[in-house]
């Protein structure tokens, strides 16, 4: 009876480990698709197909592709900056300034995911940001701060020609949330 026991115990732990490693599995192969398909849609985006959804249901699509050059890194934002939108990449608050507009234009994303890079980012470097029309406009990066929201800190929504790039801080916590913000502002090169 022991063994018997120790062997169908044996069977359960491997049997939810393999389901672990599944589940695991497939959120990252979710993700990889996911970002094919917003690829797609940023290219249908380009061909000047507005709000091209990346799958039927979505309710983002993508407004804007960010790089930075110097840290070989882009990324596609996408419109709003709900939870599931920043779930696949960085999201324009749309209450700002659309993406290469005049104004300030409002771009939030993960500090673990797609927003990670913020940290690297040295003031004077060029961040690139493609706008749904395809025009190009480069910033400077000019300021890093970090805020604590809960003091009521903000940068008015309205101003010059500005990029604000928001995410939570500090990056290495294993907590997400909290009330600190790591901001970098870029202002319009040239």
């Amino acid at each position: 009876m022991g063994l018997r026991l120790v062997q169908s115990v044996a069977l359960l732990i491997a049997l939810f480990g393999g389901g672990m490693v599944a589940k695991g599995l497939w959120i990252e192969a979710k993700a990889w698709l996911a970002q094919g398909l917003i690829h797609l849609a940023w290219q249908q985006t380009l061909n000047g197909q507005p709000q091209a959804l990346p799958w039927p249901w979505a309710d983002t699509w993508p407004v804007a592709r960010l790089e930075s050059p110097r840290l070989g890194v882009s990324r596609l934002v996408l419109s709003g900056d709900s939870g599931s939108a920043l779930a696949f990449g960085p999201g324009w608050a749309e209450q700002s300034t659309p993406p290469g507009g005049v104004g300030r234009s409002f771009i939030s994303g993960h500090r673990d995911t797609h927003f990670r890079f913020l940290k690297d980012l040295r003031i004077g470097d060029i961040l690139e940001l493609q706008g749904s029309d395809g025009r190009q406009t480069d910033y400077r990066v000019v300021e890093h701060l970090v805020v604590d929201q809960r003091q009521g800190w903000q940068i008015p929504l309205t101003g010059p020609q500005e990029l604000i790039l928001v995410t939570c801080f500090p990056f290495d916590v294993l907590i997400p949330g909290g009330p600190l913000r790591y901001i970098v502002r870029a202002e319009i090169a040239g």
